[in-house]
């Protein structure tokens, strides 16, 4: 893989109304909403510049900045039907471990369903990326929600590179522009 263009990996969404996975539990993990009450604790992601960048955000706004617009876009997808990111929680502590769910995204003027996850840095490589990817990815084809699915990964976040593979994906193409700019 070109380690300078972005790609995306493949497993078509359809006109669905719940990709909300609220309530879905998996060994270790239990699903639900995003509310403002993970604002605090979601700061933590952002302990370097890497995890704003592939995440789609400046790197150079503040770990609060980078929370408000990240809560601002979760907030806008759960009004707009848009897929939905949900609160990842350990089930035996209870704590706030990531975010995981199933997007509507636009690439090349077409809408895709995507598995999307992002983990603390306190909680990496332990297996609960992977451990929700799956989860997600089950959901939608249980639910008939999409024939295949991607996910977007920003070159040089080998993490979630090799978290798609344990999910069974395998690379579909490069894309050059991401919302109609550099994917960066």
């Amino acid at each position: 893989i070109n380690p300078e263009i972005p790609f995306l990996v493949r497993m078509n969404p359809q006109n669905h109304n719940n990709y909300l996975l609220e309530g879905l539990e998996t060994e270790r993990l239990r699903f639900r909403k995003v509310t403002w009450d993970d604002f605090d604790a979601w700061q933590e992601l952002f302990i370097s510049d890497d995890v704003a960048i592939f995440l789609g955000l400046d790197p150079k706004l503040s770990k609060k900045e980078l929370t408000q617009k990240w809560f601002d876009k979760t907030f806008h997808r759960y009004e707009n039907n848009l897929g939905s990111m949900n609160a990842l929680i350990d089930k035996e502590t209870g704590r706030l471990v990531g975010q995981s769910g199933l997007l509507i995204q636009t690439i090349e003027d077409e809408q895709r369903l995507e598995v999307s996850y992002s983990i603390l840095p306190e909680f990496w490589r332990k297996g609960y990326a992977v451990e929700a990817a799956i989860a997600c990815k089950n959901y939608a084809f249980e639910n008939d929600l999409s024939e295949n699915l991607i996910s977007v990964i920003e070159p040089g976040n080998i993490g979630s590179e090799k978290v798609a593979i344990k999910n069974g994906m395998t690379l579909e193409k490069h894309i050059e522009e991401y919302y109609g700019a550099p994917f960066n």
